[in-house]
């Protein structure tokens, strides 16, 4: 598939009716995979990282907060925000 039909696929799926609702998800995860996650989260959404991906190019701001945020909320709610703090200080040295 060429990335010009994958782009217009995307933005189509991302588009339709019902993507903006919220919806509640009840997650258990071990704290191994909170911490994976968010690092996968953050790493995709900065310029540095894999965020060059055609889909990530279409990702809103707004959305792009969200996930962020939901990242973060998930570092909170599993105790490891400080970790992860100290772990970005490790890897910015």
């Amino acid at each position: 598939m060429t990335t010009n039909v994958l782009v217009t696929v995307y933005e189509t799926l991302l588009c339709s009716p019902g993507m903006n609702e919220a919806v509640k998800i009840d997650v258990k995860m071990n704290r191994k995979t909170v911490l994976l996650l968010n690092s996968l989260i953050e790493g995709s959404l900065t310029k540095e990282g894999s965020g060059s991906s055609e889909l990530l190019k279409l990702v809103p701001a707004e959305d792009a907060d969200e996930l962020r945020f939901f990242a973060e909320e998930c570092l909170k709610k599993a105790g490891l925000k400080e970790l992860s703090e100290k772990m970005k200080a490790l890897s910015s040295k």
